[in-house]
């Protein structure tokens, strides 16, 4: 795959810092997730419940 086509975007609350990811959807509704920093390294690829885990765990601040 590609990743170059890929639509990357990164939150809205990430502001102008670079310290952040990256999330790119892919075909079939999984999510590609990147390090802004270092867009050329791997990227982790999650499918559709992985991503919603990964959501609600950000939000409920269960990853720090």
């Amino acid at each position: 795959m590609d990743l170059g086509k890929l639509a990357w975007h990164k939150s809205t609350y990430s502001g102008t810092d670079d310290n952040c990811v990256e999330v790119a959807n892919l075909p079939g509704g999984d999510r590609a997730v990147r390090d802004s920093k270092n867009p050329s390294a791997p990227m982790l690829r999650l499918g559709h419940s992985e991503w919603l885990a990964f959501i609600s765990s950000v939000k409920n601040d269960h990853l720090g």
